[in-house]
């Protein structure tokens, strides 16, 4: 065994290990209590009838299936026990339901490998129950014994309420304890739910008292005769079947019928192996040309291909879009997860036929494996996946090289509540462009800045370095776009319909919605589109030319313009950007800044100049500082410029104090 092997090994032969030494404690102290209870109150276990031991034989048996909402550290656990336990503590009292309850949360305990912890914790809240409605039935006289009255069943509905209510308080109280003194317990009862969909919650509920008020009915069917007891239970099995489905139809996905992140989470933490996430190539060209039905189908075949591609004990999950993972759960090592990769490559080779069409598929896959959980085995996939788009390659294995530094946890935090409470020192600031013949002021680029309230002025490429690679990148983007499209909004109110320019990254081009999202805010603000610029980099760009081709001439035909920013820095084939429906480049500032003084490099600039000419794009020149490099620019024919030279960023009040003083000079130098 290798080291990462034992890594990996360690610690769930450690967790194996404590859990089997917790059922074990767990069942030793029901026991104990079991017998202490039969010492000290032996009146309430005299005389019982065989229906009390047809009851408490059926309760342990049905907890040795207990069935979990969601997973086995963070849900509520719904025990069937309390069917007969319910019905127990109504008919004999509350000692001899109690007994009964603590064999059976043993029981379960075993089976889902509780903690010491947790099993108390369960156990405190049944104790609590069953209290709550033993003192109902206590202050109303109900007994269900004989035939019931209508008045029993109403009764018997008020101590099912009181035992849902007296559960849900005493989890509320264990957790706030557990809170106040620095503990961690993982949530269990209604206290779990808190946190969870509103569906979820419903269900438990509802499980909950359907298991509570089938109780007397099985009591009932055991006082009638004991051979009628296995047909009421049929209606328990159906509670049964429908709490499973409902908790595996939140672990599979709604449109290919795979399971979903949540069953790739639990499966991780179970089993472990290699992670290979799946991104289709050119899928949004596909979906667009051929209609989101077709497209819905084609992710449907394409997910039942994987499935048929892998053994049985490997999982394929769809996350999301078209994203897919395979969870290889007995490879081990880069050459078998390679040849995995290759195998699925292979499979997805085959033309799907839609509507007899032949559709070619490609698939970019990166390769994460153990040690590591599923969010970490993701983020490390995903890096590989990009790392296999950028160099054309089908697939590329994470070996933490390509991973950009380790994202400041502390600062992706703070941004995160910064987004969300909508405040937080986020700001926009806004340079000028001036168009080099006639020295007006054509247009601004939108710059982020973030004034954190404890380390001062983040920067811009420190800010990146720690957003981009995450989801909160779109949550930023969305959140720049918004301002600035108000402020396009308040600038055209005021009579100045300025064109503003907005840096968005290749992650903001891969996520669906963007171009439907910017056209939504430019109705809203009544913004004409022509006055909104999107610049993306020849790296995001090249990422996957034809992803991005599909997001950027959407926005095209929207009438929102594309420029390509830092040219001339990348590798960018000339035959993609003939193709993109871009309107202008972006001189890189590093060609600009040191075009007056080599030849180099202002022979770049001179050529870049012809060539976007040539393509009828616009030219802009950043990072202009002097008048030497203005009338550079002017003489090879630059459209326009942007630069210290004339301005540097400013807020949105700053800016229109500046453009009410700026006095533009036709044919010579701009002054302000």
């Amino acid at each position: 065994m290798d080291a990462a092997q034992l890594r990996c090994s360690m610690p769930g032969n450690r967790r194996a290990r404590r859990a089997r030494r917790g059922a074990g404690v767990a069942v030793g102290a029901a026991l104990l209590v079991d017998a202490g209870l039969w010492l000290v109150f032996p009146g309430s276990f005299a005389d019982l009838h065989a229906e009390f031991w047809v009851l408490a034989a059926l309760a342990l048996a049905v907890d040795a299936r207990p069935y979990v909402l969601a997973n086995r550290r963070a849900s509520a656990v719904v025990l069937p026990s309390i069917c007969f336990t319910f019905a127990i503590v109504l008919a004999w009292g509350y000692v001899p339901a109690l007994a009964v309850q603590l064999a059976g949360i043993a029981i379960s305990g075993v089976r889902l490998r509780h903690s010491n912890r947790r099993a108390l914790s369960l156990a405190a809240q049944h104790v609590v129950a069953l209290a709550a409605a033993a003192l109902v039935a206590g202050l109303t006289g109900l007994h269900i014994d004989g035939a019931p009255t209508w008045g029993d069943a109403v009764l018997t509905v008020v101590a099912a309420a009181a035992w849902i209510l007296a559960r849900h308080a005493a989890a509320t109280a264990i957790e706030t304890r557990t809170r106040a003194t620095g503990n961690r317990l993982p949530a269990a009862g209604p206290r779990a739910a808190k946190g969870q969909p509103h569906q979820r919650r419903r269900l438990e509920l509802f499980a909950t008292a359907a298991f509570l008020l089938l109780g007397p009915v099985v009591f009932a069917a055991a006082q009638a005769g004991l051979t009628v007891v296995p047909l009421v239970l049929l209606a328990l099995h159906a509670v049964q079947r429908m709490i499973r489905s409902a908790r595996d139809s939140e672990r599979t996905d709604a449109l290919t019928g795979l399971p979903n992140r949540r069953a790739l989470q639990t499966t991780v933490a179970e089993r472990g192996g290699a992670l290979l996430l799946l991104d289709i190539d050119r899928f949004r060209t596909v979906n667009d040309a051929l209609g989101h039905a077709l497209g819905d189908r084609l992710l449907v075949e394409v997910g039942q291909r994987l499935a048929a591609s892998v053994p049985d004990h490997d999982l394929v999950v769809r996350l999301g879009g078209d994203e897919f993972a395979v969870l290889a759960t007995r490879v081990q090592g880069v050459a078998a997860a390679r040849r995995v990769a290759a195998h699925l490559t292979d499979a997805l080779g085959t033309p799907f036929a839609l509507n007899g069409l032949p559709v070619d598929v490609s698939a970019s896959i990166g390769i994460a494996l153990q040690p590591g959980d599923s969010a970490t085995l993701l983020r490390r996939a995903e890096s590989a996946m990009y790392d296999a788009k950028q160099r054309g390659a089908q697939f590329a294995v994470y070996t933490g090289d390509a991973e950009p530094p380790a994202p400041d946890l502390a600062l992706l935090a703070d941004l995160r509540e910064a987004l969300r409470t909508g405040d937080g020192g986020i700001t926009i600031y806004y340079q000028p462009q001036v168009a080099i013949a006639t020295g007006e002021v054509v247009g601004v680029e939108a710059l982020l800045r973030w004034q954190h309230p404890e380390r001062g002025m983040v920067g811009p490429e420190e800010l990146l370095r720690v957003v981009e690679k995450t989801p909160i990148m779109r949550r930023l983007t969305s959140r720049v776009l918004h301002e600035v499209i108000a402020q396009l909004a308040d600038w055209n109110t005021a009579g100045l319909p300025l064109r503003a320019s907005v840096n968005v990254s290749v992650r903001d081009l891969h996520a669906p919605g963007i171009a439907t999202e910017i056209q939504d805010l430019l109705h809203r603000y009544e913004v004409t589109p022509d006055l909104l610029q999107l610049e993306i980099t020849e790296s995001a760009l090249m990422a996957d030319p034809h992803r991005v081709l599909d997001t950027i001439t959407r926005l095209d035909r929207a009438g929102v313009a594309i420029s390509l920013d830092d040219f001339g820095t990348g590798y960018s084939s000339l035959q993609h950007v003939r193709r993109m429906p871009l309107s202008e480049v972006k001189i890189d500032r590093s060609f600009v800044l040191g075009m007056s003084a080599n030849r180099d490099d202002a022979a770049i600039v001179r050529s870049v100049v012809d060539l976007a000419g040539s393509l009828g794009l616009r030219v802009v020149a950043e990072g202009v500082e002097d008048e030497r490099t203005w009338r550079l620019l002017a003489a090879y024919g630059c459209h326009a410029a942007q630069g210290w030279f004339h301005a540097r960023p400013m807020p949105a009040p700053d800016l229109a104090e500046w453009l009410a003083r700026y006095r533009p000079l036709p044919g010579a130098l701009a002054t302000t």
